[in-house]
């Protein structure tokens, strides 16, 4: 049986979050040397070091991960666990938090430093998928079905704004709705979950014109978008560096270590910019290698989850393969200008170790759905996790809704 799953990990997957990993971390010390030196008074090779030891840590996770069977994380008590512990965690904030780029996002642990936030996007895509395939019965109930997984939610996204994060419970919101359109909801209660939308908006629309929701910083990163070059001294001043490095790149780039941005000119290089210092080493082969290996990664989840034929499993594939993309095209949109800029990192690429950290967690997980889906329907036998069949799991209706199946 042991040769028969190993078998039935998808390698291909594996070995795409190992490039980009790979490679992330080489980016990594090519755009940050010099920040290190020149504005931090650190090694050369100081954000390399401390990234390179996160994905040690990562990387024991993912192992990890791939190996736990999924649907442990049903179980009540983990469960518990898992939505008290998130909300435990950003409550924490406000009291030992530590403020970096004007919001208090942090907790300082020694020498290393975690956001809950990051960790919390995965503890709403477990919840969620938990949720919805309980009610699976009933997923139509507003009261029952509907409701009490979106308050949750709701919590967990106005923690996350009062740090000020909104890059990230934007995220959380987005990653919500994704699941939600697959869990198997009919449309009239989406609808309804909309019409609930639109009203709280209404509602919130005299509080944050009069109160000023957004900080002047906050809506610089608007008016930067509109017209970077108009005030390229000001509000503009990292979108018009980072097209600059963009523009220079051309096809093959000025070569690896080569960028000129990086010298101060281009502010966090090695985090929210490390594309367009990808662009201006490498050029547009270097942008593609990227944009390719996302890709396939975002487009194998959403084919896992079309595969896989437990609820359960399906939604975990469709959180982990949105966040990814979401992410992404948030980052993307922002170094481009198509965006405001949000400080949203770039997935597996950028620095930071609790991004990384919690996606080689979620890549373990949705390996792992990967593998027990692929055993199942290469040896037609069913594998046992919390003494029940995964083959004989109701998978989600599809009569009335629009899940992805």
């Amino acid at each position: 049986m042991m040769k028969k799953i190993i078998k039935s990990y998808d390698y291909s997957l594996i070995l795409a979050v190992i490039l980009l990993c790979s490679f992330g971390l080489v980016m990594v010390y090519s755009s940050s040397m010099i920040t290190a030196v020149a504005r931090y008074g650190f090694e050369p090779d100081h954000f390399f070091q401390r990234q390179k030891m996160a994905l040690i840590g990562g990387g024991l996770a993912f192992i990890v991960m791939m190996i736990f069977p999924y649907r442990a994380f049903l179980n009540s008590k983990i469960l518990k666990f898992i939505v008290f512990g998130s909300i435990g965690l950003l409550v924490s904030l406000f009291f030992i938090g530590h403020v970096a780029g004007n919001a208090q996002s942090w907790i300082k642990l020694g020498g290393f430093s975690l956001q809950p936030g990051e960790f919390v996007k995965l503890s709403v895509i477990i919840y969620l998928a938990a949720v919805y395939d309980k009610k699976q019965s009933y997923i139509d109930e507003f009261g029952r079905g509907v409701l009490p997984p979106l308050i949750f939610t709701g919590l967990i996204c106005f923690f996350v704004v009062i740090q000020p994060d909104f890059g990230t419970a934007f995220i959380i919101g987005m990653i919500a709705i994704c699941m939600i359109v697959c869990s198997g909801m009919a449309i009239k209660s989406m609808l309804k979950l909309i019409s609930l939308f639109g009203l709280f908006c209404l509602l919130m629309l005299p509080y944050i014109i009069l109160k000023g929701f957004f900080s002047d910083e906050q809506m610089s990163r608007f008016t930067g978008v509109l017209d970077p070059f108009g005030n390229e001294g000001g509000a503009g001043y990292q979108l018009v560096n980072s097209l600059y490095a963009i523009g220079s790149g051309g096809l093959t780039g000025l070569g690896l270590g080569q960028s000129v941005q990086k010298y101060g000119y281009l502010p966090e290089s090695h985090t929210d910019f490390i594309m367009s210092i990808i662009a201006e080493e490498l050029g547009i082969l270097g942008v593609l290698f990227v944009l390719i290996l996302l890709s396939f990664i975002v487009i194998k989840g959403f084919y896992i989850a079309r595969k896989c034929q437990d609820p359960f499993g399906t939604l975990l594939a469709v959180g982990i393969s949105s966040m990814i993309a979401i992410q992404s095209m948030i980052n993307l949109g922002g170094l481009t200008g198509l965006l405001p800029i949000t400080g949203v990192p770039l997935p597996f690429i950028s620095y930071g170790g609790s991004s990384i950290l919690l996606l080689l967690i979620s890549m373990g997980l949705l390996i792992n759905v990967s593998m027990f889906t692929t055993y199942r329907d290469t040896y037609k036998k069913p594998v046992i996790v919390d003494n029940q069949p995964l083959q004989e799991i109701k998978p989600v209706q599809t009569t009335k809704n629009t899940s992805i199946r």
